[in-house]
């Protein structure tokens, strides 16, 4: 009977009842449209690093840390025996780490310099291109923001200055074979990229390398000596981090946009009770308790949360699955800032996500409508009959 007698009541209200379930939807859909951008900011984030650097994870010097380039003169050496049966399986990739000096268009640009090996297809990077020139001297892949940087085209040379292992300075001429469009700004900015035989014959570091990254689902080898074992998840920290100082923001606008929902939903009940004083009386007069009719207004804000879930499905159900299939495209290229982001960002709506928000915003919209309405127990009948509600 309540049920029924609530649904009646909202009905007959029409404009607010449709204004407190048009924002209450509102609401509903920002929370789960941003939300859902911050998880495919992220998964995107992730996806791309393992694609391009970590695959399934990597094995690095002891020394080496690649957020310091002073330690790169010693952070390198030959590879241990299981490790390089990995790399002669074509199941690892070696990398040797160095810092460099280029002069593009006679101006002087500090860089770091890696080696690799140009037929290898663990990370996707277009290596390839660097065995395709092997009448130049050294063959160098850069990247669409380095060269923007250095305001170099392809078949552009400049002088590359290097440190070798017998503390000697030396320099020759590099060519660029290739500029990759890559959204993995680390492998770009302030990087240039040649064959890894190259580079070990110009450092005089025959067989040594820093890091090697392995294939997709290789097993974590044991007993690797002073070499140190990194997995996915250490490798990606810095991308976990960035997002986790972001989220303070985030969950301010999720404050903002539950408190606009509340605040029409306590609204309405607060005029309600105002407003339906000689009706709450009737009622009571008729023998409904102050339980049920507390209740019933209460009710009333419950099917407010069921209609605004209701109408968060259709049309912006429609919203949520073109987004997901089409994405969301971005004003500018993030990449040149230092973010990983797609410029056709994919929003991922979970289940768990659209499943929480639901609960989350039903429970706050039953909560708004009850407080309000614990004032009908302290009314009285023949005051509520007379339109009087005050106490």
């Amino acid at each position: 009977m309540l049920f029924k007698i609530a649904l009646k009541n909202l009905l007959g209200a029409r404009l607010r009842t449709f204004l407190n379930v048009f924002v209450t939807c509102i609401s509903f859909f920002m929370i789960i449209f941003i939300t859902g951008l911050y998880d495919g900011m992220r998964q995107h984030a992730k996806q791309v690093t393992i694609d391009t650097e970590i695959a399934g994870g990597a094995y690095w010097h002891p020394l080496y840390d690649p957020s310091d380039p002073m330690v790169f003169e010693d952070s390198h050496s030959t590879l241990p025996p299981k490790i390089k049966d990995l790399v002669n399986d074509n199941k690892a990739v070696p990398i040797l780490v160095s810092q460099a000096a280029i002069y593009p268009n006679g101006r002087i640009m500090p860089v770091i310099m890696k080696g690799i090996h140009p037929s290898q297809n663990i990370v996707s990077m277009p290596t390839n291109t660097l065995e395709k020139n092997k009448d130049i001297n050294i063959p160098v892949l850069i990247g669409k923001g380095m060269a923007n940087n250095t305001k170099l085209n392809i078949g552009d040379s400049f002088t590359i200055r290097w440190l070798d292992s017998d503390g000697t300075y030396d320099a020759d001429e590099g060519t660029v074979v290739h500029i990759m469009d890559t959204e993995n700004f680390k492998l770009d900015i302030g990087h240039i990229w040649i064959p890894l035989k190259k580079a070990q014959k110009m450092l005089a570091l025959e067989n040594e390398v820093t890091y090697v990254s392995y294939a997709i689902g290789e097993k974590k080898i044991k007993n690797l000596g002073s070499w140190i074992h990194r997995d996915v998840d250490y490798l990606i920290q810095d991308i976990e981090a960035a997002i986790e100082a972001d989220k303070p923001g985030n969950q301010i606008m999720f404050t903002i946009l539950l408190s606009l929902a509340a605040m029409g939903i306590f609204n309405a009940q607060v005029l309600s009770i105002f407003r339906r004083g000689k009706e709450i009386g009737t009622l009571m007069a008729l023998g409904m308790t102050r339980s049920k009719v507390v209740g019933l207004f209460t009710l009333e804000g419950g099917i407010n949360a069921v209609l605004a879930s209701a109408l968060t499905l259709f049309p912006f159900g429609l919203i949520f699955w073109w987004t997901a299939e089409h994405g969301v495209p971005m004003p500018m290229d993030y990449s040149e800032m230092g973010f990983m982001i797609a410029k056709q960002l994919m929003p991922v709506y979970s289940f768990s996500l659209i499943a929480t928000t639901t609960v989350l915003v039903f429970f706050i919209v039953i909560i708004v409508s009850y407080l309000p309405s614990r004032r009908i127990a302290r009314m009285k009948p023949t005051n509520a009959l007379k339109g009087k509600t005050s106490i």
